[in-house]
Order: C-alpha cells, then sequence, then structure tokens
C-alpha cells in the first residue's frame, strides 16, 4: 500500500478521499486553490498546498502545479477523483512518466473508451447492444442524412470525445439534423478540443441506467450490480438509485455481464461505470464508458457493503481483488439526491454565496456526504453541487419515506437550492411508480 498520495481534486470527494486514506493508514495530501483557501476539510488532511487561483484552469486542470506539488510532497499517487482531470489520459500519462502511479486505469483504457467511437466498436465486438448508427465519424451532411433516412428519425449527433450534454443534438427531419451539424461539431471542438461527431438512434422517453465495475491489474473483473440514474436535467443526473426499479432479473444479468464483457476486453483495471439506455421493452443499448469514480457511486456502496474508494486505492498499490462475483450482495435500495446551489424555478441557475445556515439531516438509514458548513462560502468557479444525500432503505418504498424525512430536515440558506424540487420529486405519484424517464423532470417541472 502507498505511504502517502495526493488527492487532485477539491469538496465532498477530495473528503471522501481523505477519510478513506486514514482508514487505509495512507497519509493523504490535498491540494486547493484560492477560491477554496479556508475550507474545512483541508485541516483533515495531513498536508495542504495550494496550487493557484479561482479559475479551474489555474489550480484543478492546471498539470504542471499539481505535478510539482506532488514532488514536493513526495507521494507515491495521485487521486484524480471525478471531473477536471479524472479521465484525463495525458494528466495519467504525465503521472506515470514522472515515477507517480495515478490512481485510475491504464492510459490505454483511458483512451479506447474515452472515445465514444472507439468503445463502441469494441462493444460491437464483445456482443454488448448497441443503438444503431453511423459506423464511424460523420464528414459531411449528406453522410449525416444518409445514415437517419436508413435508421429512421428522431437521430442524435454525439461528440466522440463528449459528455455532459455537450456537442449533443436531436433532429426529426433533414433540416434540423443539417442545421444543427456544424453547431455540435463546433461545441465539441470547443469543449473538447475534438470535434469528431457520429450519428445515432435517438430513443424517445429512455431510461438512463449503469452498472459499476471494479477490476485489478491481475484480470480480475467484477461488477457491482446496477444503478438508475433517469432522473436528469439537461443531461445532468439529479436523482440515482439502486436497483433500477423496473427491471427482471433477467435483464439485470444481462446488462451486468456485458459491462464485464466491455472491461475485460478493454483490459480495465479500477473502477469504473458502463452506462446504457434502456427503453420501454427492457432493451438496453451501450452509452459509454467513465472511466473513473462516479459521483453517485456511494449509491452502490450501500446497496453492497462495499468501499469503492479504498479499492481504488488497493488496486492502484497491486493488490488483487478479493471479491468473488458471487459473494457481491444485493441489499434493499439506496437513493441519492445531489444538492445543488442552484434556483430549479429559474432554469437551474447557478446560486452561490454565503452559507448562513446548514443544518444536515441525520437519523437511521441516512448518509451525508459534503464538504459544507454553516458560514461557508460557495464559490461560482465550479460545479455547483455542494451535498449528496443519501438513504438506504430494505425496499424502495422505505427510502422514499426516509429520503422525505431526510429532505425535510435538510435546512440551507439563504442561497436557493434543489431540496424543494427533490421533496416535489419524492412526493409524485409517478416517480414513487417509477414511471419516468430521462425527461420526465423538465416535462414535469420546467417553469409555465
Amino acid at each position: 500500500m502507498f505511504q502517502r498520495i495526493l488527492i487532485a481534486n477539491r469538496g465532498e470527494i477530495a473528503l471522501r478521499i481523505i477519510r478513506a486514506c486514514k482508514e487505509l493508514g495512507v497519509e493523504s495530501v490535498v491540494v486547493y486553490s484560492e477560491a477554496d483557501r479556508g475550507a474545512n476539510y483541508l485541516r483533515l488532511a495531513d498536508q495542504a498546498i495550494c496550487i493557484g487561483g479561482g479559475p479551474a484552469s489555474e489550480s484543478y486542470l492546471h498539470i504542471p502545479r499539481i505535478i510539482s506539488a506532488a514532488e514536493i510532497a513526495d507521494v507515491q499517487a495521485i487521486h484524480p477523483g471525478f471531473g477536471f482531470l479524472s479521465e484525463n489520459a495525458h494528466f495519467a500519462e504525465v503521472c506515470r512518466s514522472c515515477k507517480i502511479e495515478f490512481i485510475g486505469p491504464s492510459v490505454e483504457a483511458m483512451k479506447l473508451l474515452g472515445s465514444k467511437l472507439a468503445s463502441k466498436e469494441l462493444a460491437k465486438k464483445n456482443h454488448v447492444p448497441l443503438t444503431p448508427g453511423s459506423d464511424g465519424a460523420i464528414s459531411t451532411e449528406d453522410e449525416a442524412v444518409e445514415v437517419a433516412r436508413k435508421i429512421g428519425y428522431p437521430v442524435i449527433i454525439k461528440a466522440s470525445a463528449g459528455g455532459g450534454g455537450r456537442g449533443m443534438r436531436v433532429a426529426h427531419n433533414d433540416i434540423t439534423l443539417r442545421s444543427s451539424i456544424n453547431a455540435a461539431r463546433q461545441e465539441a471542438e470547443a469543449a473538447f478540443k475534438d470535434g469528431t461527431i457520429f450519428v445515432e438512434k435517438y430513443h424517445e422517453e429512455p431510461r438512463h441506467v449503469e452498472v459499476q465495475i471494479l477490476g485489478d491489474k491481475h484480470g480480475h473483473v467484477v461488477h457491482l450490480w446496477e444503478r438508475d440514474c433517469t432522473l436528469q436535467r439537461r443531461h445532468q443526473k439529479l436523482v440515482e438509485e439502486s436497483p433500477c426499479p423496473v427491471i427482471d432479473q433477467k435483464t439485470r444479468e444481462e446488462l451486468c455481464n456485458a459491462a464485464v464483457r466491455l472491461a475485460k476486453a478493454a483490459g480495465y483495471y479500477s473502477a469504473c461505470t458502463c452506462e446504457f439506455i434502456m427503453d420501454k421493452n427492457q432493451k438496453f443499448y451501450f452509452l459509454e464508458v467513465n472511466t473513473r469514480i462516479q459521483v453517485e457511486h456511494p449509491v452502490t456502496e450501500l446497496v453492497t457493503g462495499v468501499d469503492l474508494i479504498k479499492w481504488q486505492l488497493k488496486i492502484a498499490a497491486g493488490e488483487k481483488l478479493t471479491l468473488k462475483q458471487s459473494d457481491i450482495p444485493r441489499n434493499g435500495c439506496a437513493i441519492e439526491c445531489r444538492i445543488n446551489a442552484e434556483d430549479p424555478d429559474q432554469n437551474f441557475m447557478p446560486s452561490p454565496g454565503n452559507l448562513e445556515e446548514f443544518i444536515a439531516p441525520g437519523g437511521p438509514h441516512v448518509r451525508v456526504e459534503t464538504h459544507a458548513f454553516q458560514g461557508y462560502r460557495v464559490p461560482p468557479n465550479y460545479d455547483s453541487m455542494i451535498a449528496k444525500l443519501l438513504v438506504h432503505g430494505a425496499t424502495r418504498d422505505e427510502a422514499i419515506v426516509t429520503m422525505r424525512r431526510a429532505l425535510e430536515e435538510f435546512r440551507i440558506g439563504p442561497i436557493k437550492t434543489t431540496i424543494p424540487l427533490h421533496q416535489r420529486i419524492m412526493e409524485n405519484q409517478e416517480f414513487r411508480d417509477a414511471k419516468v424517464d430521462t425527461g420526465w423532470i423538465e416535462r414535469t417541472y420546467r417553469r409555465k
């Protein structure tokens, strides 16, 4: 096991990694920006190093400064958390060239699975169901139209290197498809420095289901069941739960086994998530692989009892997975609500500012992951998530009841948060009956 690692991230995920390090007897060094100076979690690390200004480009995305901090602190490894540089193959390559282990997959696996086109090709070879679409990148409008007419409208344009809804456009006819091609390509180029795009059949009213994977450096790969991440706004998740409330056991096993086949084919080690779209007939189609720990990983931890962050550290240090597939449990139901500093009634406009009130809920079967506290200032520089509220119950109905109680206890002010929206969701009969899809939030709660 490592003696000391550096955490190249901030907020609640940095705190989560610090806690895992403490329990494993590993020293932790955390970097921070000027915007995060004074954050409480910095005191819990063994060392904290300021690496730049508030903008992420001057700190959490600045590779030379992170590497310099790692060398000064004499660490053996770097954990990238999620977001920022967590899926940046160049960063992983730089770490290892400097004799610092990157706590994540190999550079080769990251590049292979980080490209939507390359990962789709790998999925096809390993009999993982794919959504009909173009065989590769789309170069011209005429080519896109030809594909769309073959597979049928509606279609979606996607960026090969994309994520979070950027570089994506839905088209219902030739005219909107032609007008969207260049806009999608330009957005992808600006966001990912890669304007490669492709076209797929667009599934209307689908569910978003993902499978948690762990693999070690010795070829052992297991799944930790699935999560349902259907409730989203602007392609960003709001509520996650496990298990998926609408699939049968046969489909569940097929889904999870497909994810394992894909990870094994890529020679994957560390944690990753294979994401799928599922239609109304429980047919699932490969979407993408996230080659990092996910925001919603605690949902899986609650139903399996497996600490995913600890296993990331152990795997990076060369330890073998001791988890056997047949021994991984699936107990009860877990639900996570992302508490964002946003105003849902104003199109989810960010709401940074000082927290004059911050009272987190507690009690049986409640887990709160947060770096925030009363007096904390939510900076405008980063993602708006300030907490993750999780609950666990023997059944989904029990988990929903506990979540309703916990949301009522959670007090944050005076800034706006997504708590009131989550309360409305938990009370909504369609959600309680699991009759939702990825567009349900925006249809149900958009401003009139």
